[in-house]
């Protein structure tokens, strides 16, 4: 249990970086005159990138073993952070370096994920989630520094010392795994890339978690993109004023993250007690909810808000570690990081695109439509929830299958 908190801490370090963008949104839409959809557009570069990366490490960890990818692209997280912390300065430069941000970050991911199946035989649910909790405290840490930095240093200042965190991932992952060994599973003769995409693609149990885990995505990865912009608006709404706001809002969105750590742990170890698809239909279900019901509520009493946006992380969250289980259960593990690479361009290139969605529904509300603002925020919060509507539906009808049986020791 040592090893592994010590390798979530690295794994929290990294993930500071997925959150700098989304923490000073509501100042750089001002300083740089940026729309929705290009805010939108910014993170999903992010994510793009990131789906990228985890596409190619997967068949890279297979190949050459997943702790050596693990600390190779470690090295470039950081270099690429660094990069994008100090030379961002509009749109384009924004988009591609924050991308490019996204494309070195993916091998503190699946790599990872491999290393602690391989290492956390037992309880694997539970060990996974203690992995993705990691995420979301980095996810936290990184709204906090941001949040602290702006009033003292600006946008500008909250990049950089963000970006400083991946370097500190790269000392604590590299402690982690000096006695974990270089794990390359042997392949039978002739199954090369396109064998090995063959096999996943032809194991109809898996793809239904990866579907599941597709949907997922979409709702998870545009809620954590727009949720400090929402709250930082619901600040302006009640009185507070614009920088005052926007750290506000990177301040109550952090707070909803470490309820997320709780929602990561506690996902995996009810799937290990209830079985794997129960709780995941479960936690599907209340997300949804959350996102048809969410951006109605501005102008609420922001207490109450932020008590909503803590159960929506908890919900959303709560099934991630769940669909990465389920996935490892399913799948022989000479073809796990193909699984999780197929898992990652799908999921990811769902949640690149539900921002940019998320941003062109709100320009629309805006301008064209002058609707109301809790109707705009309303119908652009929803369409996280029409894109997640289907990964209940997948979990159901692999829940209903045979190989099922594989999931939690029987339990489904």
């Amino acid at each position: 249990m040592l090893w592994l908190l010590q390798f979530c801490a690295a794994r929290a370090a990294f993930a500071t970086m997925f959150t700098a963008w989304s923490a000073v949104l509501p100042l750089l839409r001002t300083d740089w005159q940026l729309s929705a959809w290009q805010a939108g557009m910014v993170q999903s570069a992010y994510h793009v990138g990131f789906l990228l990366s985890l596409f190619s490490v997967g068949f890279l960890s297979d190949r050459f073993g997943a702790r050596r990818i693990y600390l190779v692209t470690g090295v470039a997280a950081v270099a690429s952070g660094l990069l994008f912390a100090v030379f961002a300065d509009g749109f384009v430069s924004a988009l591609l370096l924050y991308g490019l941000t996204g494309l070195c970050s993916g091998g503190s991911y699946t790599p990872g994920l491999a290393i602690v199946a391989q290492r956390m035989r037992e309880r694997q649910g539970l060990a996974l989630g203690f992995y993705l909790a990691a995420a979301s405290l980095g996810y936290a840490i990184g709204l906090l520094i941001a949040s602290a930095m702006i009033p003292l240093a600006g946008w500008r200042g909250g990049f950089v010392v963000t970006a400083l965190c991946p370097l500190l991932g790269l000392v604590l992952g590299w402690w982690a795994l000096r006695a974990v060994p270089n794990v390359v599973h042997a392949l039978p003769d002739g199954h090369g890339g396109g064998r090995r995409s063959g096999e996943v693609l032809r194991n109809k149990p898996a793809m239904l978690s990866i579907w599941g885990y597709t949907f997922h995505a979409w709702e998870l990865l545009g809620m954590w993109a727009w949720l400090p912009a929402f709250l930082a608006a619901a600040a302006v709404a009640g009185g507070t004023a614009g920088t005052q706001a926007a750290s506000l809002g990177a301040t109550l969105t952090a707070l909803t993250y470490l309820a997320a750590v709780v929602g990561s742990v506690l996902g995996g170890s009810l799937s290990d007690r209830w079985g794997r698809t129960t709780v995941t239909l479960l936690m599907s279900v209340a997300s949804l909810v959350c996102s048809f019901s969410f951006g109605w509520m501005i102008g609420l009493p922001m207490l109450l808000l932020l008590a909503v946006a803590m159960f929506y992380n908890v919900t959303g969250v709560g099934d991630s570690s769940i669909h990465s289980t389920t996935l490892t259960e399913l799948t022989d593990p000479r073809y796990l990081g193909v699984a999780y690479s197929l898992r990652s361009v799908l999921g990811f290139g769902a949640g690149a695109i539900s921002p940019w969605v998320f941003g062109l529904v709100l320009d629309w509300g805006r301008a064209g439509a002058a609707l109301p603002d809790h109707v705009v925020w309303g119908l652009a919060w929803s369409t996280l929830g029409l894109g997640g509507l289907l990964g209940p539906v997948a979990i159901w009808r692999l829940r209903r299958m045979p190989e099922a049986i594989k999931l939690a020791g029987g339990k489904r």
